[in-house]
């Protein structure tokens, strides 16, 4: 069971951070990774970090925006955002999955939270 806050309504250049709490299960062991989903749009690869949190991948489009990380001790793994932009706006998920492999594919993801909507103001 993932789930997600610290989603909401921002301002163009603004920042937020979320954060996706694992209950039930340890994920410490496991890949997770933040996707995105904008209405009309399919599901995006945003961030992914590895168990250790030692290795990190980002989209193209958040890549020097947006920073994930997790806390082990916590079952948590956040993302920050700085400088959003109004094309950030969509419902944000976090996911887990055994390894990074694949890791830009959803499908491949084993557990979902039920997402978090983040809207950025012009």
């Amino acid at each position: 069971h993932l789930v997600e806050s610290g989603g909401g309504l921002v301002q163009a250049g603004g920042s937020l951070r979320l954060s996706c709490t694992a209950s039930g299960r340890t994920v410490s062991s496991d890949a997770m990774a933040w996707f995105r989903q904008a209405p009309g749009k399919e599901r995006e690869f945003v961030a992914a970090i590895s168990w250790s949190g030692g290795t990190t991948y980002y989209s193209e489009s958040v890549k020097g925006r947006f920073t994930i990380s997790r806390d082990n001790a916590k079952n948590t793994v956040y993302l920050q955002m700085n400088s959003l932009k109004p094309e950030d706006t969509a419902v944000y998920y976090c996911a887990v999955k055994y390894t990074l492999s694949y890791y830009t594919d959803y499908n491949r993801y084993d557990y979902w939270g039920q997402g978090t909507q983040v809207t950025v103001s012009s």
